[in-house]
This record gives C-alpha cells, structure tokens and sequence, in this order.
C-alpha cells in the first residue's frame, strides 16, 4: 500500500525572473549501521520558466516514500506531478541518476519496479526527482530517508596460507630466567570438534578443554570491518560473543581487521590510506561506543602480521604505502581514546620475522599505543619460521624496542611441547600468555 503523498512546494517564478533554490544536501556516510548524524528531510523544487511562445509551470512531489522514513528490502518510489506535464523524470540516488521514466505514473524501475534498498549502506540517503518540461523548464524535488537493512553474522574468517619462504638462520635462544608471573594460554577453535565455531559454539570450548585436561583462559575470533558478499554491510560490536567467552570464564581475544569478506590482498576500498583520511570514522566510533558500553575486559588484536604480505592491509600490497600501517593503528586508537573506552588491551601482533618481511621498526605504533605485543610463530608447519619462538621474541625486543608484555601466538600445536618446558623464558612482572591458533 503507498503512503500517504507528500508534495514539495513549488515556486513560480515569470517570464525575466530568475529562480534559484539551493539548499545544502545532508552529508552521511552511509557505512554499516552508523546512525544518521542530525539534521531533517528537505524537499525542494525548481522554479518554472518563461520560454518564448508562452509559460510553461512543473509542479512535482514524492508520494512515496516519506521523507524522514526508515526503510529496508525492496522499497516503491513514486513521483506524482500535480501541475504541468513532464517529458520525462529522472531518478537519483545520493545525487547519481539511477532511472529515468517518460509516462504517468513515473516510478523508480531500475530493480524490478522498485528501489533495493540492500544495494545501499546502512544510514542516511538522499532520493532525488528531477522533471523536464518541453520547453526548458524543470522542477526537483527531492526527500531523505534512513535505511536500516539487517546485518548478517559474521562468517568465519579463513585461515591464511603465506607462500614458503627460505628458512632463515635460527637465532640463538635466550637463557631461560625463573618465571614471576601466571601463565594465560588459550586458542582460536574451529568448527572441527563439534561442527561449529567458537564462539558462536562454545560446546567446541569445552570439548577442547576435555582434550587438553586445563581450562583455556582465553578465547580468540575473527571480525572485518564488512561484509561484501555480494553487497557490502558492516558488522557491529559483537556483544554476544563476547558474553558467551566471558560467562565461560575466559578473556575474549578479538583480532579486528579493516577489510571486507570474502578476503582478498586486493580490496580498493579498505586502504589503509581509507583508514587514515576518516572514511570509516562513523563505523569505527559507534564500535568503540558500543565496545565501552560492553564494560567488560577484553584483548583487540587489530590488523595483525603486518610484516607479511597476505592480508590486504600490508604495505606494498592493495595500494598500501610504507609508514601508514602505523598511522593506520594509531587512528583507530585515537577514536577508542576519544570515545573514552577503557576496557580495551590493544595487542601488537606481527608474523615471526623470516627472509623478505617487512621490518618491524617502521610499523610499530610506539608504546603509548600498544599495551601487549606478540608474535605469529607457524613453528614446523611452515619453512621460514625458526624453530623456536623465543627467537622471534628476542628479535622483537632488540627491533622494536618495546617493554610491553609479550605473549607467544602459534599457528600449530606442534611446539607448544617444547614452549612449555621453556615457560620460564615469560619472565617478566605483568603476564604472559601463549595461545595455539
């Protein structure tokens, strides 16, 4: 059923007058469930001209949808014309002219008759008419409306594989010092013990946990910024989640990465340069909003193994240039910061370092930013990684010249024998913690 007609106002003006409307359009990002900034739904016209042979007037309006309305799915867009007798009308989205229709009743047809409202992003959007007349004239009018579209779970995020690389030349071992601190250790756990994903299935927690006889302290899973298969919406702050990992008694350890799935190295809208300019300010400050709501501690891995180049926030990769992965975290920190949140470890985790990485020096945010830093060690499973992660750990501190705790992030269980016996080297007052990918 279509709603109630709402006309714009047209003005008249005679034959030597000059008409002139030009109201500012509202600015909306329109990224993922941001909210709509402020401001109201604003409708304008053209003014009508005189043309040699007499005068002609267009008076034209949106009768459906409203202005102001919240809309979703699949939406009627109607333009009714109660004066004068158009040649044609255009139709436009956020000032880009999608349809144009000649015959009464003029409607919007591009998607079957109607308006798809899933092909936008969540947020505020300008919908446009323009009429032409015969003889020059021509009236728009125009409304706003917010479109709210559900967004889908995330899906899982697939485990990466780094092209081989030389075996680098193991680094010698630091001596073992006795240890002054507890011990978190944890895993990121897949859909493999009971056909579904932590933690959207924590049965699979405590399946793991049976195997392994020790509780985990942590539990770690994946979030990008989007979703674009096969049109783009932005996930928000997964609470659920979360609660399910902290009503189990563990830490949630969410690694956060700013790009889209399905994950590609290229994805030209999730620059790192994207990041920095403020595209995703709106999207990132309602997550932080919404993670300082949750009010509860919990680990953001964000755009880690940026020393690698298989995720499309490297440098050298997707359009991205040296120096702004840094810059990059630093603005996502600032927004946190600004937001007030205070819940937040901010963990630093880049791949072990092997032959042709990018050097850890230029891509460390600097202490103010990071509170933990790690390391992505794929032990045996892969050739370029040394064979101990000590190793790593010791090239970090000397490169990156942290203090922060540094705990030990492994792709494969197969050293977490010998990381155990060696659990002395998490030497240090604040803890350390060990986790099995």
């Amino acid at each position: 059923m279509l709603r109630p007609r709402r006309l714009a106002t047209v003005l008249v003006l005679a034959a030597g007058v000059t008409g002139a409307l030009a109201p500012s359009a509202l600015a909306a990002e329109g990224i993922g469930p941001a909210k709509k900034l402020g401001g109201d739904n604003t409708v304008t016209t053209s003014a009508a001209r005189t043309n040699t042979g007499g005068k002609e007037t267009l008076t034209i309006g949106v009768a459906t949808p409203a202005g102001g309305q919240t809309v979703s799915g699949k939406i009627a867009w109607e333009v009714s014309v109660s004066a004068g007798a158009p040649s044609k009308i255009e139709f436009a989205v956020d000032g880009v002219t999608k349809w144009s229709d000649s015959s009464a009743p003029f409607t919007y047809g591009a998607d079957g008759g109607s308006l798809d409202t899933t092909k936008l992003g969540n947020g505020s959007h300008t919908l446009s008419a323009t009429a032409y007349g015969s003889r020059g004239v021509k009236a728009t009018t125009k409304v706003t409306v917010t479109v709210a579209n559900a967004t889908p779970a995330p899906e899982p995020e697939p485990t990466p594989e780094p092209e081989p690389e030389p075996t680098p030349e193991p680094t010698p071992t630091p001596a073992p010092q006795p240890s002054s601190g507890p011990i978190y250790w944890g895993a990121t756990i897949g859909s493999h013990l009971t056909g579904n994903q932590a933690p959207w299935d924590m049965t699979a927690v405590t399946k793991f946990e049976e195997g392994a006889r020790k509780k985990v302290s942590m539990v770690q899973f994946f979030q990008p910024f989007a979703n674009c298969n096969p049109t783009c919406s932005f996930y928000r702050f997964p609470t659920n989640p979360m609660e399910s990992i902290r009503n189990h008694g563990s830490i949630p350890v969410l690694s956060w990465s700013s790009q889209s799935i399905p994950s590609t190295v290229n994805e030209p809208d999730y620059q790192l340069s994207d990041v920095i300019s403020g595209r995703y300010d709106t999207y990132i400050r309602e997550f932080a909003t919404q993670a300082k709501g949750w009010n509860h501690p919990f680990f953001l891995r964000f755009n880690w193994e940026m020393n690698g180049r298989w995720f499309p926030w490297h440098e050298g990769v997707n359009g991205n240039q040296p120096g702004e992965s840094a810059k990059a975290w630093r603005h996502v920190h600032d927004i946190f910061t600004s937001v007030g949140v205070t819940n937040v470890t901010w963990v630093w985790c880049p791949n072990v370092e092997y032959t042709g990485s990018t050097s850890l020096a230029s891509l460390y945010p600097g202490d103010s930013y990071v509170d933990w830093v790690g390391i992505s060690v794929y032990g045996r499973l892969y050739p370029r990684t040394p064979v101990s992660p000590f190793a790593g750990s010791s090239s970090i501190r000397n490169e990156v010249r942290s203090t922060n705790p540094l705990p030990y992030v492994g792709k494969n269980c197969g050293w977490l024998k010998a990381l155990s016996s060696s659990a002395e080297n998490c030497s240090r007052k604040p803890p350390c913690a060990m986790m099995s990918l």
